[in-house]
């Protein structure tokens, strides 16, 4: 499931997800599920045919990261995967920050990082005008909705609802386990 929440310039997808990076510099042991929630630059495009027409949109760039997930094996409520990531390089992140707030209280963490869209952009190292002049106030008044979704996803993914393993998994060729990723984001 994907939500999108949209402002002049920028906007916030949240999505479920599940995934298993076997690649033991990841750190990574076992899978992990929840919820992703990704700062991303939008941009209009113009009409097409007529005025009536639909407005294309396109969801950019991404700025910043969180990641609510936990250990699919582990004890739900947990957080003990929850992390950040400050900034990107083009569409790939940098590493992964893990913070005690985070893990212990992430809807108000993500609450507080929502408030305060210029210090987003400055760690991530985007210009301010990223962002549409109004964007700031605008994701600060919206960010109970925002956290709201999160907390959805995330109740529905503790009920085995969504954060799923795919259906089918490829099977690994060389007898290595395989990289999978199911969700929007």
């Amino acid at each position: 499931m994907l939500y999108v929440f949209g402002f002049d310039r920028v906007g916030v997808v949240v999505g479920d997800l599940y995934f298993v990076d076997p690649e033991p510099s990841t750190g990574q042991e076992s899978a992990e599920h929840g919820v992703r929630l990704e700062l991303r630059v939008l941009e209009r495009g113009e009409l097409k045919d007529s005025i009536y027409s639909a407005t294309p949109i396109e969801v950019g760039q991404p700025v910043w990261r969180a990641d609510f997930l936990e250990s699919v094996d582990g004890k739900p409520g947990s957080f003990d995967r929850a992390h950040h990531h400050p900034a990107f390089t083009g569409w790939n992140p940098g590493k992964r920050v893990f913070v005690r707030e985070l893990s212990a209280d992430p809807l108000g963490w993500l609450a507080g990082k929502l408030a305060d869209l210029d210090a987003l952009l400055a760690e991530a190292r985007f210009p301010v005008d990223t962002a549409g002049p109004a964007d700031a106030v605008d994701l600060r008044d919206a960010a109970p909705e925002v956290v709201g979704a999160t907390r959805r996803l995330l109740d529905r993914v503790r009920a085995g609802e969504l954060g799923k393993a795919p259906a089918e998994v490829p099977a690994a060729t060389d007898g290595r386990p395989v990289l999978v990723r199911s969700g929007w984001l």
